[in-house]
């Protein structure tokens, strides 16, 4: 962490870590959200509709964002019995996420767009705009545990849905390992990513 604090500086350092903070808190807690509207209580009661941070934030996957970049928030927990369809709406709490990250990034856009922005202000919001969208697109990859996993098995027909999260299950966490890992200092899933993350963003950010 003191390394890359001195390698970026204190004010980008803190942009960087406070945009990272509120993307995973607006993502958790639109599952949360999705999943209490869907019928279970579950996160209500855990108390995960809140955007306060404290709420959404793992302690393993905050100490990795600030070493790394790359962390993780806290699981949102729901019981499929809860809900009127359980693979379906498994789906839809899944897709919560991502989406939520997306539509932060689209009405920052939009309010960059039309209104004049003092300098930092600017940086702060591009920082937020381009962390929400690199976070919805990785969530989309579809293998577990990511959400993509999940709602791919929720929109597949049932046969085939429960063979491919039968291998999902079993294979996803290996291959998603694989993807991240990086060759020759760069990762495969940053190769397949890369190209639809700069099509949002060329379109995000004036």
């Amino acid at each position: 962490m003191i390394s890359i604090l001195f390698s970026v500086g204190f004010l980008p350092f803190l942009i960087l870590f406070g945009s990272l903070v509120i993307s995973i808190t607006v993502h958790e807690f639109a599952h949360g959200f999705a999943a209490d509207k869907l019928g279970d209580p579950t996160p209500r009661l855990q108390g995960r509709l809140s955007l306060d941070p404290r709420a959404h934030l793992d302690l393993l996957g905050t100490i990795a964002m600030l070493l790394t970049w790359f962390g993780w928030g806290k699981p949102v927990q729901f019981d499929p019995y809860n809900l009127r369809d359980p693979r379906r709406d498994a789906a839809i709490i899944s897709l919560a996420g991502p989406a939520s990250n997306l539509i932060l990034a689209t009405v920052l856009a939009i309010i960059m767009r039309f209104t004049p922005q003092p300098l930092l202000v600017w940086v702060v919001f591009t920082s937020i705009i381009r962390l929400n969208v690199v976070l919805a697109v990785f969530n989309l990859i579809p293998l577990h545990p990511l959400d993509g996993g999940k709602i791919l098995i929720g929109f597949l027909p049932k046969e085939i849905a429960y063979e491919w999260n039968a291998i999902l299950t079993r294979y996803g966490m290996f291959i998603l390992l694989f993807l991240i890992f990086p060759f020759a200092g760069t990762s495969p899933v940053s190769h397949l990513i890369s190209p639809v993350i700069n099509v949002f963003l060329g379109i995000l950010i004036p």
